[in-house]
């Protein structure tokens, strides 16, 4: 027996140390997202609900959304959204369309037009790039795809064209040298 001051011989000490058990961490359910911080686009946007009545022009340089009526011209150097539901009778120039909504008048765009599933247009189109999707309605004239050196070739080849089927005869740009149709000079 051992005493209170007495050291224990080796032989008794060597007993295995028991180690206190490892817990794991503790399990978290998915991680929760943090909300990601509002950054105000580039370009301000100009909404008109679908309650809002307007007659008259709209011009700028910032992207604009119709959900309600609109009448009249539309001149924007952005994007133009047309929402489903929205009903336009208007001459539009815009670099990017999307028709969601009625339009009834003529479409201009540097850019992109988007014919939306819900979208209907009646008027012409002059555009760079056309999207449609199934769904869509259209009713008049459309040009897409034209650079603008080949829209002139084409609008003098048309012209000389006209000027053949009025008068029978091409015009060379010999009566504007001088020359009378006898070959006289």
């Amino acid at each position: 027996m051992a005493q209170w001051n007495q050291s224990i011989p080796e032989e008794q000490s060597e007993k295995p140390v028991e180690k206190p058990p490892v817990m794991p961490p503790p399990v978290q359910s998915a991680p929760i997202p943090q909300p990601k911080p509002y950054i105000a686009s580039a370009r301000a946007e100009t909404v008109f609900g679908s309650g809002v009545t307007i007659e008259g022009e709209i011009e700028g340089d910032s992207n604009v959304r119709i959900g309600g009526k609109f009448k009249g011209e539309i001149k924007i150097e952005a994007e133009l959204n047309i929402e489903k539901g929205a009903h336009l009778g208007a001459k539009i120039h815009a670099a990017n369309v999307t028709i969601g909504g009625e339009v009834e008048g003529n479409v201009i765009s540097t850019g992109q037009v988007k014919l939306s599933e819900s979208g209907q247009l009646i008027g012409d189109l002059n555009v760079k790039t056309l999207t449609v999707a199934a769904g869509s309605r259209m009713r008049g004239h459309v040009e897409f795809g034209w650079s603008a050196v080949e829209e002139a070739k084409f609008l003098i080849g048309r012209a000389r064209d006209d000027k053949i089927e009025r008068t029978g005869t091409p015009d060379d740009g010999r009566a504007r040298l001088g020359y009378l149709e006898d070959g006289g000079s």
